[in-house]
């Protein structure tokens, strides 16, 4: 009886996974539905702990461990989550990540202390499920704690000598080994070797990987933890855990695959190619031969007050001045002067997927004010001003009309067709990519150099005496 009240547990907390999952497509309900499918969990939790019985009587279930890592984890989730700035948010949720991978292949070693491996024609689908999994935790726990590194800027974009060689090799490794113990022929030994190679192949596959794709790497990372979830609740014969990870593999895999498109390259090209270029360097405002125009706060303030349409193009450089409040209040501002307003979100514009729509909801931007790229660019031509804060290769022209450009091909936003363009920048200084943007040197083109949050209040503030 107490297994189908388990059962019928899980059903419901898979129920709100489901419909959480749903809700945060939409900024307005994000909140909420995160908040149903953290119920939904807490509720699968509290039921497994309380209702659960170990088919083996003699497996005593220490209530008190689990409390303790319900605690620790409690207490520590919740001071990172409160503390972080949204500038370190990416950080977060890989490094989290990282911890739910991590989760995944210490399920896999456990369970394999008590299983025994047959020998002979018997398919052992269960140990197979458990080396999958401990492959795929290894992996993105390893290489999510690179991405943090990374990203955090304490490690820095390191392709080894034959880097994509050695990968293949590794993989190869790893297949190989996979298939020996499934043939029987393992032990502890090959085991453990088997986590080695897989948290040594996580560390190299991302370490490589440029600063431009890294959204789409925290992406398929997020999605292997996801794969390796579900491996767990098949061991356990968890539905709830099993439905969580299959929901988070899917969503993190379809994700990854969309962000590809929206940068007009495949998977593979991501994962192989090197993303970066020669930085810019020059005093600021010039590069090389080549000298950007300054504009002034008061000529800035002067032309968007008497625009009709204004697009904003949020980037990195809004989160790290933490800006976006003020630039919500200069929206506002100039909409009761009668110019329309609108925000262009390119699909990989900051440090992860959906990077910017975070930051804009966080300062109560309307959604229906948050245009897709494909939305914007039709019109870019007919726009009076677009501001540029902070953001860098989704706006580069490069994209479009350099073949060697490392970056040609991706979609970007069309700014340089709109009638103005106003960049807000501190310097010179090239994108995430590493990449010269010639959008700077454009005749249309005028740099607003300084902090973003400084210039926006200053720009508010002379807006308001317009």
């Amino acid at each position: 009886m107490s297994i189908n009240i388990l059962e019928i547990i899980y059903l419901i907390a898979s129920l709100t996974f489901v419909i959480g999952l749903k809700m945060l497509s939409h900024p307005e309900s994000a909140r909420k539905g995160n908040l149903i499918a953290a119920v939904g969990m807490l509720i699968a939790v509290i039921a497994t702990i309380t209702i659960y019985q170990p088919f083996d009587n003699s497996k005593l279930i220490n209530y008190g461990l689990i409390a303790l890592g319900l605690l620790v984890g409690t207490i520590i989730g919740t001071m990172m989550a409160k503390k972080v700035q949204m500038t370190a948010m990416p950080q977060m949720v890989s490094f989290f990540n990282g911890m739910g991978g991590a989760c995944a292949a210490l399920i896999a070693i456990i369970e394999f202390q008590n299983h025994e491996v047959g020998i002979g024609n018997s398919f052992d689908g269960e140990f197979l499920v458990m080396l999958l999994g401990l492959i795929i935790g290894s992996v993105s726990f390893s290489g999510s704690m690179i991405a943090y590194g990374k990203l955090e800027g304490k490690i820095k974009d390191k392709v080894l000598p034959m880097n994509q060689l050695i990968n293949v090799v590794m993989l190869f490794t790893i297949v190989a080994l996979t298939i020996y113990q499934m043939l029987g022929y393992g032990d502890s030994t090959l085991f453990y070797i088997l986590l080695v190679v897989a948290l040594v192949y996580g560390i190299l596959f991302v370490m490589p990987i440029g600063g431009a794709d890294m959204p789409v790497v925290i992406s398929l990372l997020n999605s292997f933890t996801g794969v390796a979830a579900a491996f767990g609740g098949f061991l356990y014969g968890n539905k709830a855990m099993l439905t969580g990870g299959i929901l988070v593999g899917s969503a993190g895999t379809i994700l990854t695959i969309l962000m590809c498109k929206a940068m007009n390259r495949s998977l593979t090209n991501v994962l192989l190619g090197a993303f970066g270029g020669t930085k810019a360097s020059g005093a600021k405002g010039e590069v090389g031969e080549q000298t950007a125009k300054e504009i002034s706060i008061s000529d800035t303030a002067v032309l968007l007050s008497y625009s009709q349409n204004v697009v904003i193009v949020p980037g990195y450089g809004l989160a790290v001045a933490q800006a976006q409040h003020i630039c919500h209040e200069l929206e506002q501002l100039l909409e009761e002067k009668g110019v329309t307003v609108n925000y262009a979100i390119h699909p990989v514009a900051g440090r992860m997927p959906g990077h910017m729509n975070v930051l804009l909801a966080e300062a109560d931007v309307p959604y229906e004010r948050m245009q897709e790229m494909e939305e914007v660019n039709p019109r870019m031509a007919n726009t009076d001003v677009v501001v540029v804060i902070g953001a860098n290769d989704v706006v580069n022209p490069a994209a479009k009309k350099d073949p060697s450009s490392p970056i040609y091909g991706m979609p970007i936003l069309e700014v340089d067709q709109a009638k103005n363009v106003i960049i807000l920048k501190r310097g010179m200084s090239a994108g995430y990519a590493g990449i010269e943007n010639e959008l700077f040197f454009y005749p249309k083109t005028r740099m607003l150099f300084g902090d973003a949050k400084d210039s926006l209040q200053k720009l508010t503030a002379e807006v308001k005496e317009v």
